[in-house]
This record gives C-alpha cells, sequence and structure tokens, in this order.
C-alpha cells in the first residue's frame, strides 16, 4: 500500500513538473521551428539570370562601388523627399559608359513559393518597411526582364482566382487596419504602398506561403499570411531592368511576414540576417540567436518602429571616443555605412592615421572620399580595427570596414566604405557583413554573433556558391492534418517527457 501511494504522489509530482516543463518549453524558441532563405545579392548568378545585368557596370570595379553609392543616395533622397526626381542614370568615373540605376534598385533578394498551385517569386528584403506584395492581375506592372541576348525572361503573376487557398481579405479584419482603403462594392481590404518615388497599389488577400523547416529531413510548412496583390505599380518597378516580381517587408508592423509567423504560433517573433562577401546569405524566420550572442536594446519609437539602436563609443585601433551618443538604423537597403559628424570624422582621422598605404585620389569623381593605392605586388592589407560599442557595453566589431577593387591600368585600391550623412546614421550591408543578427522583436532587441551564415543549419545541408544558378529545392509534399508543423515540436516535447519520467522513476527506484 505504502508503495502504490509513493508511485501516486510520483505520478502527480511528474505531472505537475512536466507541466512545469512544457510551460518553459513553449514559451521558449526551442518549442518552435525556424525556417528560411537563402539571400541573393543583386550581382549572383541567381539573380542576374532573372534579373537582366543590362546597365550594370562590372562588379568589382571603382564603377560597381560608385553606381551603389549613387543608388544609396538616391534612396535616401526618396525616403528625405529631399528630391522629387531620382537622378536615374550617371556615368562611369572615366565619363565613357552611361549606368542605370534602376537597374540595382533593390540589393537583396530570395526565392518565395506562394499559393495552391504554387509559384515562384524572387522578391526583394526589405528591412524598412512591412508589407510582402507581389505583381497580380496587374493592370501596370513587369510581366517579364528584357535579357541581354534580346529574349525575354516572363514572370510569374499572382491571381487570387488562380489559387484554391486564396482569399480577399475583408474591410473589416484587424489586418486592413486605419492606414487601409476599402473597396465597397467588393468588400475588400485596399492598399496604397508608397517607396519614394515608386508605389504598388491594390487589394490585400490572404494565402498560404510555402516554407521548409531548417531540419534534416525537410518537413514542410504551409502559413496563410496576408499579402498585397499588386494590381498597379508605378517608376522604377516598371523601368528596364528595374522591374520587380515582390518585395517581403520585414518591419515590425503586425502585417508585416516575420508577425505572421509568430501570431500564429509557427515561429518566435524573431528573424535573424547574415551576409557574407560572396553575395550570399540566409534569412531565418524563428532564430532567436544562441546564448553567447551579444545584445543591445532596440529605440522604441511612437510614430514608425525601425530597427534603431545606440552606439555609446567608437574605437578605432587603440583610440576611444566615449564622447558620442549615435542613433543608428540597422537597413541592409543600404550598401554602404552613413554617419553623421563627429563620429564621421573620428573614424575617417583615425583610420588615416593608421594606414600605412599611399592615398589615392581619382581623376574622376567617385563618391567614396577616402583610397589607398597598393603597391604592385601587394595582395593584402591591414587597417585599424573598428569597434562599436553598444547601449549596454556590448561591442560589435566592423568586419567589413574598406571594399578593394582592381583597376586595369593602376592596379588595386581599397577605400574606407563610409559615407559622410548630413541626416541619419544608417549601418549599411557592408557593416552587418559577417555577423548573424537577431532583430528579436519579442525582447526588442538587437542580437549578433560572427557567422558565416550556414553554422547553424543541419551540416549536411548543401551550402550555396557563388556560381549557383538554379531555384531553391523544393520541400517534400505536406502531411495531412498539419502533421508537418507538429512533427518537430512533437518529437522535442516526446524527449522531454521521457526525460522527466525516467528521472522520477530513477528518484523512486532508489
Amino acid at each position: 500500500m505504502m508503495m502504490i501511494m509513493m508511485m501516486m504522489i510520483t505520478y502527480y509530482s511528474y505531472c505537475i513538473r512536466f507541466d512545469q516543463v512544457l510551460f518553459h518549453y513553449l514559451i521558449t524558441s526551442k518549442a518552435f521551428g525556424t525556417f528560411g532563405f537563402d539571400i541573393h545579392h543583386r550581382y549572383s548568378d541567381t539573380v542576374k539570370q532573372s534579373l537582366n545585368g543590362d546597365g550594370l557596370p562590372e562588379e568589382g570595379t571603382i564603377d560597381y562601388y560608385n553606381a551603389l553609392a549613387h543608388r544609396d543616395q538616391v534612396i535616401m533622397g526618396r525616403r528625405l523627399a529631399a528630391i522629387s526626381t531620382p537622378i536615374l542614370t550617371f556615368y562611369s568615373v572615366d565619363g565613357n559608359e552611361t549606368y542605370s540605376v534602376t537597374a540595382i534598385a533593390n540589393l537583396h533578394f530570395a526565392y518565395v513559393r506562394v499559393g495552391t498551385p504554387t509559384l515562384f517569386f524572387l522578391v526583394a528584403l526589405d528591412t524598412g518597411s512591412d508589407l510582402f506584395w507581389l505583381p497580380c492581375d496587374c493592370t501596370t506592372c513587369a510581366r517579364y526582364y528584357n535579357e541581354s541576348d534580346g529574349s525575354k525572361f516572363p514572370l510569374d503573376i499572382y491571381s487570387p482566382s488562380n489559387s484554391t487557398t486564396s482569399s480577399r481579405l475583408p474591410c473589416n479584419s484587424p489586418m486592413c487596419g486605419p492606414t487601409r482603403g476599402c473597396l465597397a462594392k467588393s468588400n475588400t481590404c485596399s492598399y496604397q504602398q508608397f517607396y519614394g518615388t515608386t508605389s504598388s497599389t491594390g487589394i490585400l488577400v490572404d494565402d498560404v506561403l510555402h516554407f521548409g523547416t531548417n531540419t534534416n529531413p525537410q518537413d514542410p510548412i504551409d502559413v496563410t499570411v496576408t499579402f498585397g496583390c499588386g494590381k498597379n505599380q508605378t517608376g522604377g518597378y516598371l523601368e528596364r531592368g528595374g522591374g520587380i516580381n515582390g518585395i517581403l517587408g520585414l518591419g515590425m508592423d503586425d502585417i508585416s511576414v516575420p508577425s505572421v509567423l509568430a501570431k500564429k504560433g509557427f515561429t518566435a517573433n524573431s528573424f535573424s540576417l547574415c551576409f557574407v562577401n560572396e553575395g550570399l546569405g540566409r534569412i531565418e524566420f524563428g532564430d532567436k540567436g544562441s546564448v553567447d550572442q551579444k545584445t543591445t536594446p532596440f529605440n522604441l519609437q511612437k510614430i514608425k518602429s525601425t530597427y534603431s539602436v545606440t552606439v555609446t563609443q567608437v574605437t578605432v585601433g587603440n583610440n576611444v571616443n566615449d564622447h558620442l551618443h549615435i542613433t543608428a538604423i540597422l537597413d541592409s537597403t543600404f550598401t554602404y555605412t552613413y554617419l553623421t559628424e563627429p563620429a564621421y570624422s573620428f573614424i575617417v582621422n583615425n583610420f588615416i592615421s593608421r594606414v600605412t598605404e599611399e592615398p589615392y585620389t581619382y581623376p574622376y569623381e567617385v563618391v567614396l572620399d577616402y583610397c589607398f593605392a597598393l603597391s604592385e605586388n601587394q595582395t593584402s592589407y591591414i587597417t585599424p580595427n573598428l569597434t562599436f560599442t553598444m547601449k549596454g557595453g556590448n561591442q560589435y566589431n566592423v568586419m567589413n570596414p574598406t571594399l578593394k577593387f582592381e583597376q586595369e591600368e593602376s592596379g588595386s585600391a581599397y577605400c574606407l566604405a563610409i559615407i559622410k550623412s548630413e541626416s541619419d546614421n544608417i549601418i549599411g550591408h557592408n557593416f552587418m557583413t559577417g555577423h548573424r543578427l537577431v532583430f528579436d522583436r519579442e525582447e526588442m532587441i538587437l542580437g549578433w554573433k560572427e557567422s558565416d551564415c550556414y553554422d547553424s543549419i543541419p551540416s549536411d545541408t548543401q551550402v550555396p556558391r557563388k556560381g549557383d544558378s538554379t531555384r531553391p529545392r523544393a520541400p517534400p509534399p505536406p502531411r495531412a492534418n498539419g502533421a508537418a508543423r507538429l512533427s518537430s515540436v512533437t518529437s522535442g516535447l516526446m524527449a522531454v517527457m521521457l526525460a522527466v519520467f525516467f528521472h522520477n522513476f530513477i528518484d523512486l527506484s532508489s
């Protein structure tokens, strides 16, 4: 009898402890899956096979880096409304070639799969906006890209009527919100999204976005999300080479894909971005980072939330400036990093004083002001360490403060890839490269850790290389009744249950 009572007490103790473990398990990211996409730079073979490379300077040249700087300035001008008509073309540094800014309007792309049957879209990633939209039942939008050989590459165009899992978003939906419109006749929520002088206009719909988990074997995940059915595009979206197949907004609003995934319980409300020098990277939804990552809080804003952080100290080599207080926005839309005074001059002056190479001045106008020539046989160079101390005391080591390029006649050179700003401080793609950056919207913190972008996915997952030009591998067919989503969670819970049970069993036996 005493043994039975002891077993019953142990059983109830096990149940209580399991509830506690289960609760802890469910509120941490371990209870959710993580899944994402490979990121491809505008100059990657994967993107160039879909968006033709006409009007683009050769990668790695000074014209290439100058073109990206011009592009940044156009985007910044649009955001500040400082210019009403953007400069869409510019000359090469020698004045012999003309390049188009619209051809590099967006930097980073990913393939997404939407609807039933599935369609592929090469969408641009944008941390500065919230809405996910696709070209849809088009009145005015790009339908194909002109290839350099004269052929035309057709684009998938989404249509709600062609997808069996699609439905229009009614005007009374919480996702419609006060900033949206309403088409009363069809009771459909409408939208108009501006990006400076370009825009997308249409209706909001719900449909399935297809993912694959970062597990081996891969589990399919189908998530119903709200996105824009973009019927009318304007500006650069219609230009030759500048057309686009959709935008995936990664902002903090409830309508963004990371928010929807979290609200529906598929992932934690967090995602990570990671870039490497080869023009590749990863975006991981649900990624909360690692226990050894460094963190700093986001600056909360009342009007429009951005991924803004505070830099309290800047170090160049062994020279420290702890009198700075910089509020900077992390925005991968920008190629370079833009800093206002006095931070800009502090970094530039201390950088120049520690560089051993001779200054190099181009005979033509370039955006990058501080460049240095390498000797005839010199293949590498050493620059001083650049470190930002963030609010809270953690240090962010900038991995790529410079860029190197080859000149046919004058040899190699490198430039400090920081540009002076008269308005905002922006930490761009170049300062983000080499880190896995975690945008944790639950804790409202930025996390970071040095990474090659593929160190946290299964070891036998094929890491794409720069020459890869194939579309992503499709996940296996969905399992019935949502079993795919539950499989990894169920396995984890079973492991927890067995661990707790055997622990109690051993305690009872002893």
